[in-house]
């Protein structure tokens, strides 16, 4: 009897019929999000599943589903697995990092660019036909990319990614905070210089943040942490809601604490502070980081990889290529 997979957003019909040659598989081609519970029921006798960022994996979804193997999940980050509760009870987690590195860094760069110049305030200004009345010297006045500080918060594959555009592309100076430095090498290669996180926080002219999120990094940059920025500032952030508390973020944009923000992430998301919504300093962006057609397919193509490989098929059977936890297969591997 052949393993039952569930894929639980749509996604390419061709990449998600490579499962069909292994896998009984029931899909969501109409992307209905649905509630734990309804994923629940979905997942009853299912192997493994095909997740997203909208499926929360947690041990109460585990308990409810203990023929579940593995889970396969697309994007680089999975806070939206509890890996902990998983490895316990010896399901695989796997992610596909790597292939967005490279667009999500344009993405980012592309957001910082756009909240320093005001691309987004004044597309909607020439769109409500205010030009004819005004052409000030001053109008939409913003803030230089090239040349200026560029701090990164999280000096990860994205974040090197971004300071090698920065500095060789835009000639700006690169500082970066992290849980540790980078090797010499490393830093070399970026033109970066590592500095504690107070110097970061004061030095930069813009600021992206690009932490995984934790719960040591929930709430990095806050209230005291958006004082320290110079009020010409802008941030941008790419890595996941909750890193930067969203409510204060709003206050500082609205007192001009800070001059600008972009934000690709939201807590609570697809919901938004509703403090947000009316300013507008801020450009907003839904969770599309890695939406370029290519980049898209290769992370569908890893995860479908993965599942395949975990389930004992494919290239590398039982060795999946990006797992999270690999100690579940040293402990238990997996087998057709």
């Amino acid at each position: 009897m052949r393993a039952s997979v569930l894929v639980t957003r749509a996604s390419f019909p061709d990449i998600v019929d490579r499962l069909r040659a292994h896998f009984e598989v029931s899909d969501n081609p109409d992307d209905t999000l649905w509630t734990q519970p309804e994923l629940i029921a979905r997942l009853q006798g299912k192997t493994a599943a095909m997740t997203a960022g909208s499926d929360r994996i947690d041990a109460t979804l585990l308990d409810a589903c203990p023929q579940l193997r593995a889970v396969c999940n697309i994007g680089v980050g999975y806070n939206n697995i509890d890996v902990e509760a998983c490895t316990s009870r010896g399901v695989l987690v796997t992610n596909t990092p790597d292939v967005l590195t490279n667009t999500t860094a344009d993405f980012g760069f592309a957001l910082m660019m756009a909240a320093a110049r005001r691309i987004t305030e004044s597309e909607r200004f020439l769109r409500r036909g205010e030009w004819v009345k005004t052409g000030r010297y001053d109008m939409f006045i913003g803030g230089d990319v090239h040349g200026a500080t560029l701090g990164i918060l999280g000096m990860g594959r994205i974040g090197q990614a971004i300071a090698r555009r920065a500095a060789r592309g835009f000639d700006m100076q690169v500082i970066y905070h992290n849980r540790s430095p980078l090797s010499s090498e490393v830093e070399a290669n970026c033109n970066a210089r590592y500095v504690d996180k107070d110097t970061l926080l004061r030095e930069s002219d813009h600021l992206i943040i690009v932490v995984p999120y934790s719960a040591s990094s929930h709430h990095a940059i806050g209230a005291q942490e958006l004082k320290q920025m110079k009020s010409s500032a802008t941030l941008t952030n790419i890595a996941r809601g909750g890193v930067v508390d969203d409510a204060a973020l709003a206050a500082a944009l609205a007192e001009g604490s800070i001059a600008a923000a972009a934000l690709d992430v939201f807590e609570g998301e697809p919901a938004l502070h509703p403090g947000l919504l009316g300013l507008s300093n801020v450009v907003l962006t839904p969770h599309i980081g890695s939406a370029s057609f290519a980049t898209r397919r290769a992370m569908a193509a890893l995860c479908v990889d993965n599942l395949i490989a975990v389930l004992g098929f494919g290239a590398t059977p039982g060795k999946p290529p990006t797992p999270v936890n690999p100690q579940v297969l040293e402990r238990s591997p997996a087998s057709a």
